[in-house]
C-alpha cells in the first residue's frame, strides 16, 4: 500500500512538473569545425530555438544551461529545498540578497549594420525568417536595443554620408540611400513587427560628411570644422526625420562614435576626431538645442561611446558644461581597450553622475591580431558574458553588441576590418550559424527584460565562477552565471527569502537560472 507521505510527494511533482516551466524548444543542431567547442546550424526548413520560462511559484526553478561539451539553453526543472546529502559535493555557496537594489535593466541588443543588412538580405525568405526570429520573437532570444549607424561605417561597401553634395550647408541634397531603403530599414521595421516589446532604436555617426571636416576624408585624422557645428546639429535632426517617415522613432543617440578614433594619425576607417570639450560644446550649444526645438527633446543623448579608459574623465568634462549638461542622459562605453581600465571605473563614474545611464554600446570579437571568424569558439562566449557580467555588476544598463550578422569571412567592410558576429551567413548553401556567443548574448537577452532590477550576489573566491542577479517585472528571480574552469561544480544557492537551491554546474558553461 502507498502511504498518504508518497501519494503527497508524488502529486507535488505532478503540479511542479505540469505548471512551472519552461516552453520546450527546438534542439540545436550541431556542427563542429574542429575549434573547441560548436556551432548550431540553420537553414531555410529548421532552426533551434528558445525556451520561454512563464512565471514560476515560490519554490519552482528552471536551469537554462549552455556548454562547452553539448547544451544551447537546455532547459530543467529545479526545486528549492533539495539538496545532496554529500555535502562534499557541494564546492561553492552563492548568496543572493534581493533586499539590497542597484540599477533598473534597459536591455540587451545588436547593431543593424550595413554588413548585418547585405548577408541576412542573401539568404532565402525562409532562412532569412528563421534568422530574424532568433534574435527579436518569442522563439528567439528577444532582443530588446539595436542600434542603427547614422549613414556608412567600416562596415559598409563604401564610404558615403547622407549630403555629399560640398558646400550645402541648408542640407538641400540630404537622403537617405540604398543602404537604409534596402539593407537598414525593412529589417528593423520586421524586427518590430516581430518583438513583443519595444524595441529600443539609438544612433550614432561615424563620420560627417567629408566635406565639413578638416581633412576632407571619411576617416584618418580630421575633426568637425567650427563653422559646421550647426550644420552637423541640423543633420541628425534630417535624419529623424527620414527615418520617422518609415515609421522609426529613436530612443536616444550617440553623439559620436569612438571620438577618440579620429585624433589618431592614418586612422584606417570612418572617424571623426573629438576632444571632451569640443564635445561638450557641441552637444551643449547645438545638438541639444537643435533637438528641443526640432521635435526630438526626447531623443536621449549619450556621450563618449568609447573606450572605458576614458572614464571617468570625459563625463566630469562634458558635464561640467552648464550649456551640455542639462542635455546629456547617458554615457556609452566600448570594450576594446579593457585591458587598460577595470570595470570598477564604471562604479566611479555612477557615483560621481548617479542620475547619468552608462551603456555597453558596442563589442565584437576577432579585432586584429585575433583570428576574425572562428566559428564554434567557447572562449568568445566567455569573453561576452565576462564582460556583461563585469558591466552589469558595475552600474551598467544593458550591453549592446556590434553586428547582428556576418560572412564567413566577417564582412563585408570596406577597409578590410573583418570580425566575428554572433551570427554568420553562408550564403552559397543557405545556412547560418549560431557561434558560442550568441547564447551568451541570449542568456540575458531573453531571460533578464526591460526593467529587471539587479540585486546583491555574493559568490566565493573562486575566480573561476562569476555571476550576477535581478529581480524581474513579473517577480520572478534571475541568476546569471558563468563558470571559465574545466573542473564540474555544484553551486548552492541562497536566498534568504527562498531558502536553498542546488545547481550543477559542469566544467565551461553558462547559466541563467530562473526562480519563483
Amino acid at each position: 500500500m502507498v502511504s498518504l507521505a508518497t501519494l503527497f510527494s508524488r502529486l507535488f511533482v505532478l503540479v511542479f512538473t505540469l505548471f512551472s516551466f519552461a516552453v520546450s524548444a527546438e534542439d540545436c543542431i550541431r556542427r563542429d569545425y574542429g575549434r573547441n567547442s560548436f556551432v548550431c546550424v540553420c537553414n531555410a526548413t529548421y532552426c533551434d530555438t528558445a525556451p520561454s520560462v512563464g512565471a514560476l511559484a515560490v519554490g519552482q526553478a528552471v536551469q537554462i544551461t549552455s556548454s562547452q561539451s553539448a547544451a544551447r539553453f537546455q532547459a530543467t526543472n529545479l526545486q528549492f529545498g533539495r539538496t545532496s546529502s554529500n555535502k562534499a559535493v557541494i564546492t561553492n555557496e552563492v548568496f543572493i540578497d534581493t533586499s539590497v537594489t542597484y540599477q533598473n535593466v534597459l536591455g540587451f541588443g545588436g547593431a543593424f549594420t550595413d554588413a548585418a543588412g547585405i548577408n541576412i538580405a542573401r539568404l532565402s525568405q525562409a532562412a532569412q525568417d528563421n534568422l530574424m526570429n532568433s534574435y527579436f520573437s518569442s522563439r528567439g532570444i528577444e532582443y530588446g536595443v539595436a542600434r542603427v549607424p547614422m549613414a556608412g561605417t567600416d562596415f559598409s561597401t563604401r564610404t558615403y554620408s547622407y549630403d555629399d553634395f560640398p558646400g550645402d550647408v541648408t542640407l538641400s541634397n540630404f537622403a537617405l540611400t540604398e543602404e537604409d531603403l534596402v539593407y537598414k530599414i525593412p529589417y528593423i521595421n520586421w524586427a518590430i513587427s516581430l518583438s513583443s516589446k519595444s524595441i529600443k532604436l539609438f544612433t550614432s555617426p561615424w563620420s560627417a560628411p567629408a566635406w565639413m571636416k578638416s581633412n576632407n576624408e571619411f576617416y584618418g585624422q580630421g575633426y568637425l570644422l567650427g563653422e559646421y557645428y550647426q550644420v552637423w546639429a541640423d543633420y541628425f535632426a534630417r535624419f529623424f526625420e527620414e527615418y520617422a517617415k518609415f515609421g522609426l522613432n529613436f530612443w536616444a543617440l550617440t553623439a559620436q562614435n569612438e571620438p577618440v578614433d579620429g585624433r589618431v594619425p592614418g586612422f584606417p576607417f570612418n572617424c571623426m576626431g573629438w576632444t571632451s570639450e569640443n564635445q561638450s560644446i557641441f552637444v551643449g550649444l547645438n545638438l541639444g538645442p537643435t533637438l528641443q526645438a526640432k521635435g526630438f527633446g526626447d531623443v536621449k543623448i549619450m556621450i563618449m561611446d568609447d573606450q572605458r579608459n576614458y572614464l571617468p574623465e570625459w563625463a566630469e568634462t562634458v558635464l561640467a558644461n552648464p550649456d551640455a549638461n542639462p542635455y546629456v542622459s547617458g554615457i556609452g562605453v566600448h570594450w576594446y581597450q579593457n585591458f587598460i581600465a577595470p570595470p570598477s571605473v564604471l562604479t566611479t563614474t555612477h557615483e560621481m553622475f548617479p542620475d547619468r545611464f552608462i551603456l555597453a554600446t558596442e563589442a565584437c570579437e576577432g579585432t586584429f591580431p585575433k583570428e576574425t571568424v572562428v566559428l564554434g569558439a567557447w572562449d568568445r562566449l566567455e569573453s561576452y558574458a565576462t564582460d556583461i557580467i563585469e558591466n552589469m555588476n558595475n552600474w551598467a544598463v544593458g550591453w549592446v553588441d556590434w553586428n547582428l550578422a556576418l560572412d564567413e569571412g566577417g564582412g563585408p567592410n570596406w577597409s578590410e576590418n573583418f570580425v566575428d558576429s554572433p551570427i554568420i551567413v553562408n550564403n552559397t548553401i543557405d545556412e547560418f550559424y549560431k557561434q558560442p556567443m550568441f547564447y551568451a548574448m541570449g542568456h540575458f537577452s531573453k531571460y533578464v527584460p526591460e526593467n529587471s532590477v539587479r540585486v546583491n550576489i555574493d559568490m566565493s573566491n573562486d575566480t573561476t565562477l562569476i555571476g550576477t542577479a535581478f529581480v524581474l517585472p513579473d517577480g520572478n528571480r534571475a541568476v546569471v552565471i558563468l563558470n571559465q574552469s574545466d573542473d564540474d561544480k555544484t553551486i548552492l544557492l541562497n536566498d534568504a527569502e527562498r531558502g536553498t537551491l542546488e545547481i550543477p554546474c559542469e566544467a565551461r558553461s553558462m547559466h541563467t537560472i530562473l526562480y519563483g
